[in-house]
């Protein structure tokens, strides 16, 4: 049996448009209804035929659905909540995909009291964005982190879980705080690494941009994928979660302080132990499927 009849995505981006493609593949009998507050978005997804209807507002998208997934970013979930509170059936289970949880619960919450929600956090992507962005098989082996606050109905836990595993995902349960201390070291730490390294190249003076991109080899190109990523989605994450994202910041900037004291003083086999142990955890990424071992990240050679 399927967990839902009607789902609402409220944002096609590429995620809510992954979602609707995702359902439409294998859950196609599931009635998909989409709304995005930018009438562009809203033309672009009806000529591509994401979903069985297009609504105007959130809250007509959101009249008659079981689910209804806010695919907007962090910081205006509360917002996109309210816009569709009127409307939303009081069976209806309300759940989200932002990386952030613990700010996500509260907008929410406060935005629709008595509601059902059941935040999700998609842990994949791509540094593209917009409806002819997605696919669907984005959710495929990654990771779909479900983020109750205590006492939220187990039944409709377990359908946003089921949901998920429809679509592919592997699915995990953590509380809000402890997921937003865990995605700042394994996502929002990076990213902000990857945007202050691509912006000091661009800045120094002695170095034209031209010559950065020109040799934009390994390591800063990859980082400079990252960068790409959407702006807006990621300048609410950084404020959204704040607190973890200093916390893992200021110990990020002690043990930079530590690498460059061993590079300052030649100590070659305290260098030689951090990279050696980088390289198991690198080791463990793949082995456990969240990567694959291709030579040069699988790029093409032809």
């Amino acid at each position: 049996m399927l967990p839902f009849a009607r789902v609402t995505i409220i944002g096609l981006g590429l995620i809510g448009s992954s979602i609707a493609r995702a359902v439409k593949q294998h859950m196609p009998s599931v009635r998909v209804t989409g709304h995005d507050a930018d009438p562009a978005v809203r033309e672009t997804a009806v000529r591509l035929a994401l979903c069985d209807d297009i609504a105007d507002t959130a809250g007509t998208a959101a009249i008659d659905a079981d689910l209804v997934i806010l695919c907007v970013p962090v910081g205006a979930m509360g917002a996109a909540a309210a816009d569709l509170a009127a409307d939303l059936p009081a069976d209806a289970i309300v759940s989200d995909v932002g990386s952030c949880k613990e700010s996500v619960v509260e907008a929410v919450r406060a935005a629709l009291p008595g509601a059902v929600f059941v935040p999700a956090h998609p842990v994949a992507g791509t540094e593209n964005s917009g409806p002819e962005a997605g696919f669907a098989s984005l959710f495929h082996g990654r990771w779909c982190i479900v983020t109750p606050v205590e006492g939220t109905d187990g039944l409709a836990v377990e359908r946003v879980r089921e949901f998920w595993k429809r679509l592919g995902a592997e699915v995990e349960t953590m509380a809000p705080d402890h997921h937003d201390r865990v995605l700042a070291v394994t996502s929002h730490l990076p990213h902000l690494i990857a945007y202050t390294i691509v912006g000091t190249a661009s800045d120094m003076e002695e170095v034209t941009q031209s010559e950065v991109i020109k040799y934009s080899a390994g390591g800063f190109r990859d980082f400079t994928r990252i960068a790409a990523s959407d702006p807006t989605m990621w300048r609410d994450v950084f404020l959204a979660n704040k607190e973890a994202v200093l916390d893992m910041l200021q110990r990020f900037s002690e043990d930079l302080t530590a690498l460059q004291r061993a590079i300052r003083w030649g100590k070659g086999d305290e260098l030689f132990e951090l990279f050696s142990r980088t390289r198991t955890i690198r080791r463990s990424i793949i082995e456990q499927g969240q990567d694959d071992a291709a030579p040069d990240f699988g790029r093409s050679h032809d």
